[in-house]
């Protein structure tokens, strides 16, 4: 396993950061201990979390996966061995509110009063006293979250970015956050709040987290220069497109226990084009003779302004399988092979 400084943060995180937001909905406590057994063995010691996991988001679920990470950190006392990554939840219009997140019974916004419950409760949670990376999992600004090809404005109504990182910055001093982190951003918002970092001494952004993929390489076009030029690397979310990237869902196949089998949300990847461009990865890894899942996360994991793919995984197989691809030789060929299917059928699952 190889390891990257996040940001210019001097934390050092495994290129394989370990996703955990199916614990507590399609994995039970039991089987995320033996994920994470299984990880840290592997030498992947950077984990990420939310405060709204399990994912989908519902009031059932919210913090179990938190929950099922802190009872494994007391069990095993391996606190000191992970970088450990959690996120306070954005506008909550892009759920529908989530007022059941929020004590008082609002839609979940990053004021100041939201963040200081937010840290709180994922310590408490997670029965650590601090966390070293803590991001905004998506904007307060009431921006077009998840897909889309085009631009839509939207109503100048959101917390300052200065005041965000103020809030952020008490943690700091505190010592709960060592780090923070943006995502689901866009270029835009980056640099408003590198700005205020500069100019007011605030905390500076140490990562950008946001969907990337075979399919969406939409990261490439305004942030991937700003996450090079300014050391804000990206955590790669989705690098399978929910699964999508290994062919299972191919002419209409439909895995039982799968996310789609049982959520129905994967609209986001089965928009025009996106069909014929995943069978075109899919049928480029027979030709390399690769797994199609360890084709694509290696993909992510070669570019250079990627600083860590974070993998998903429900059974012990794909785990095993998704780590060992960071171990995949990338060929010349294969790096051409990529972007010529990618010139002709750019970004179909954005």
């Amino acid at each position: 396993m190889d390891y990257v400084e996040l940001g210019r943060t001097g934390i050092q995180v495994s290129r394989c950061c370990l996703g955990t937001m199916t614990w507590g909905s399609q994995n039970s406590e039991a089987e995320a201990h033996e994920q994470m057994d299984y990880a840290l063995a592997q030498g992947v010691t950077f984990w990420d979390t939310a405060e709204m996991y399990a994912s989908p988001p519902n009031p059932e679920t919210q913090g179990s996966t938190e929950r099922h990470i802190g009872s494994w950190l007391k069990k095993t006392g391996k606190r000191q061995e992970i970088v450990l990554a959690s996120k306070v939840a954005g506008r909550g219009a892009a759920f529908g509110g989530l007022s059941w997140m929020r004590p008082d019974g609002g839609s979940t916004r990053q004021t100041k009063a939201q963040i200081d419950y937010a840290v709180e409760q994922s310590l408490k949670r997670l029965q650590t006293d601090y966390l070293d990376l803590y991001q905004l999992h998506w904007p307060d600004r009431p921006v077009r979250v998840f897909g889309g090809q085009t631009f839509k404005d939207y109503e100048q109504d959101f917390e300052a970015f200065g005041d965000i990182l103020e809030a952020l910055d008490a943690h700091v001093k505190k010592g709960t956050i060592r780090s923070v982190g943006v995502s689901n951003e866009f270029p835009w918002g980056v640099m408003r709040f590198l700005a205020e970092s500069e100019q007011r001494g605030l905390p500076r952004i140490a990562s950008i987290q946001n969907a990337y993929h075979l399919a969406n390489r939409t990261f490439e076009y305004g942030l991937a220069e700003i996450a090079m030029r300014e050391q804000v690397g990206l955590l790669a979310y989705s690098p399978l497109a929910q699964g999508a990237l290994t062919g299972k869902y191919l002419d209409g196949k439909l895995p039982a226990g799968s996310r789609k089998a049982l959520y129905n949300r994967m609209q986001r990847y089965e928009g025009p084009g996106a069909e014929e461009a995943i069978r075109g990865y899919v049928e480029l890894a027979g030709h390399f003779g690769v797994d199609p899942a360890q084709l694509a996360l290696k993909f992510c994991d070669t570019r250079e302004f990627v600083t860590a793919t974070i993998i998903g995984a429900t059974s012990m197989v794909q785990l095993k399988t998704n780590i060992a691809a960071f171990d995949l030789a990338w060929t010349e060929e294969m790096e051409k092979a990529v972007n010529a299917l990618h010139a002709l059928q750019p970004n179909p699952c954005p």
